[in-house]
């Protein structure tokens, strides 16, 4: 842990989750603030600086979403990680809260331990690309070079299309972050281009023919993630 240890915003409803995460967040060496609404939490965010923020989607006052919203419209949260609370059954908004600007979300019930490992996964993968804006991604035994437009597999090269590497080159740049589908199309393909509803399931199938299946998982019913 860092002499100056992360700052990780709470923002939750129910006093007895705040609690719990706090308890344990803390034990692990955070900065902990806690927030019991939306409308509390923003007005935190701005005086507490957070590294992270984890957000509950359903609150009163202000729910998550437009917390997260009114966040990504201040340049100052650019590099401020967000990750979201939902119930299991919250599609719609779980689709909603990563089109906005979330990182990333996590189901309840909430474990604690996964709870922490994920804060401290999405620090790391936050640290790293402020550190480096590589012309290069390296990730285990693949790496993507922007320049030359390559991927290499230790010592072999991989020949990917335009879009394929693009895609490929998008999901890479954070991984473990779940990329909605509409995010993936404005990102590749952009918001003046048409294309048919199945555009980005062949380009993934064609990425997994020709990485392995194990490098892009799917989040039935929101995207796609990169894992290694």
């Amino acid at each position: 842990m860092p002499a100056t240890p992360p700052r990780i915003l709470l923002v939750d409803d129910e006093p007895d989750i705040l609690e719990i995460l706090e308890f344990n967040l803390r034990k692990e060496g955070f900065e902990v603030a806690t927030a019991g609404n939306g409308e509390e939490g923003l007005k935190l965010a701005h005086a507490f600086r957070p590294d992270l923020i984890v957000l509950d989607i359903m609150m009163p006052i202000m729910d998550g979403v437009e917390v997260c919203r009114q966040l990504r419209t201040d340049t100052s949260f650019d590099n401020t990680v967000i990750t979201f609370l939902t119930a299991r059954e919250e599609d719609y908004s779980q689709i909603a809260a990563l089109d906005i600007g979330g990182d990333d979300y996590i189901t309840k019930p909430i474990r604690p331990r996964v709870l922490i490992s994920r804060v401290k996964a999405l620090l790391r993968r936050n640290a790293r690309q402020e550190e480096e804006a590589a012309s290069v991604i390296s990730i285990g035994d693949l790496e993507i070079d922007l320049e030359r437009i390559v991927v290499r597999r230790k010592d072999q090269t991989i020949e990917l299309a335009k879009k394929e590497f693009d895609l490929l080159t998008l999901l890479a740049s954070k991984p473990g972050k779940v990329f909605s589908r509409e995010e993936i199309f404005n990102k590749v393909w952009g918001t003046d281009v048409i294309v048919g509803n199945r555009t980005i399931d062949v380009h993934i199938r064609k990425l997994r023919e020709k990485l392995g299946d194990h490098y892009i998982k799917t989040i039935k019913g929101i995207g796609y993630k990169f894992e290694f």
